[in-house]
């Protein structure tokens, strides 16, 4: 099989075209009082890293509404960290390489806010008595020094259908997390003892507590 690859941004260019001016002078370096507001309404993001040779990550961060993003200055943001898996692969990532990507939504919304910019981590600082959720403060932040922030168009979206719930099968064609984890994360543990360890009920209890 024969492969046309690309590999500079002159051939990239005359596939995909050149951005007209709206979209390549789009760009901001500190927030409007639009992107608060969107800030505010968004419960869910993806922050993706890389590591000190370019290996990258991407990580799901969400908390509720009005509490996933802290707001330091017109160009500094914070986003907490609560009890996890402990892989901290985004976060070793940032301890080698404080350039980070962000992106986020706001469900039902097709358009999303991106910002990239300068990492690091912060283990307490006063405004995390601001990030408290359900009686617990984060057991970490990441304090991100904006550089680039704007909106994205809702094209992949629309594209993908992904607020339409008509279109959604999530256990059609995957299956279930249990399932999943028997066959790709030894245990030693049931599909009947997954299915009752990763119940949302359990989950919940430790969402915000150690």
């Amino acid at each position: 099989m024969t492969w046309t690859e690309i590999a500079d941004e002159t051939a990239l260019a005359a596939v995909i075209g050149e951005p007209n001016a709206r979209a390549r002078s789009k760009e901001r370096s500190a927030l409007t009082d639009i992107d608060r507001a969107w800030l505010a309404a968004s419960p869910f993001c993806m922050m993706a890293t890389a590591d000190a040779e370019g290996r990258c990550d991407v990580s799901p961060k969400g908390d509720p509404a009005g509490q996933l993003v802290h707001v330091v200055d017109d160009t500094t943001i914070a986003l907490a960290e609560r009890p996890g898996n402990r892989r901290a692969d985004g976060y070793r990532n940032i301890l080698a390489n404080p350039q980070v990507g962000l992106n986020f939504l706001v469900p039902g919304r097709g358009d999303t806010l991106r910002i990239n910019g300068s990492a690091r981590l912060v283990s307490d600082a006063p405004f995390f008595d601001e990030m408290v959720v359900k009686g617990h403060r984060p057991v970490l932040a990441v304090v991100v020094e904006i550089e680039t922030i704007f909106f994205h168009c809702a094209k992949a979206f629309l594209r993908s259908q992904l607020w339409k719930p008509e279109t959604w099968a999530p256990d059609s064609v995957v299956p279930r997390r249990s399932v999943i984890a028997a066959q790709l994360e030894p245990s030693g543990m049931t599909v009947e003892e997954l299915d009752e360890y990763y119940t949302e009920e359990r989950y919940s209890r430790g969402l915000y507590a150690q």
